[in-house]
């Protein structure tokens, strides 16, 4: 057993939230979903999962049918409202927090970009979460892409999730016509959170928006993002997902 492998009880929940059947399999699903943990948490490279997992051939195909098939988003959904239904609160969201993590390259063959202002060479994940932190969207771009362009389409993505936010918290660098833009097609509500002028002794988190950056460390827990080997934008963005899906399976 490795410490990411799944209890009984977040299992059963897999399996009744994507209604996997038992027909009998030569290898048990729970063992390909504790194989994709393994991998996003360590960061290894699919071809060395270690031998007690099935063939890594027999895992990436798995993953990448549970991919086309938007599962992940699917289990997310679900596991996001079972866990604001346990705090008491709705199961849909209705505020929003918006911003980006600029993130370095891992070889020169994936994607990568130059961002000016972190001085990062690599690629940009534009997030939009709730209140708690719990992802509900994310798209991926090469880094040099300005936040205020990536919105558009950060926000196309989670009208295509139907989900129903009110408000989005989000901080200076989407000033400007996009958010009137937004408003306008999609009717989402963009507010922008700045520091005020006035100078505290000390840190003091800006209102909200510090929880956007909660997640950001949460995502650096597992190796796999920390830096970005993947070639493709929609692996990239699978990969905070299954992140996103293993912080909240250790919720229910």
């Amino acid at each position: 057993m490795y410490p990411t492998d799944l209890t009984q009880t977040q299992w059963q929940f897999i399996k009744k939230a994507l209604d996997f059947d038992d027909r009998k399999r030569k290898y048990d699903l729970i063992i390909i979903w504790n194989a994709i943990n393994y991998l996003v948490k360590t960061g290894c490279q699919w071809r060395l999962l270690p031998h007690d997992f099935p063939k890594w051939q027999l895992v990436y195909y798995y993953y990448s049918k549970w991919s086309n098939l938007e599962i992940f988003d699917l289990l997310l959904s679900k596991l996001r409202e079972k866990v604001r239904r346990d705090r008491g609160q709705k199961s849909q969201a209705s505020l929003g927090i918006m911003d980006s993590q600029s993130v370095r390259w891992g070889n020169n063959r994936s994607l990568n970009g130059f961002d000016g202002a972190k001085k990062v060479k690599g690629i940009k994940r534009h997030v939009v979460v709730d209140k708690n932190g719990f992802l509900l969207a994310v798209m991926v771009s090469v880094a040099n892409i300005h936040d205020s362009k990536a919105a558009l389409l950060l926000m196309k993505t989670l009208r295509y999730l139907l989900i129903p936010l009110q408000v989005i918290l989000a901080d200076g660098g989407y000033r400007g016509g996009i958010i009137e833009e937004i408003k306008t097609k999609l009717g989402y509500i963009i507010q922008i959170v700045m520091r005020s002028d006035k100078k505290e002794k000390g840190f003091e988190p800006l209102h909200k928006r510090w929880i956007v950056e909660r997640t950001f460390s949460w995502f650096d827990n597992d190796r796999r993002l920390c830096r970005n080997y993947e070639l493709l934008m929609e692996t990239s963005e699978n990969m905070v997902k299954l992140s996103a899906i293993k912080l909240l399976l250790n919720k229910i």
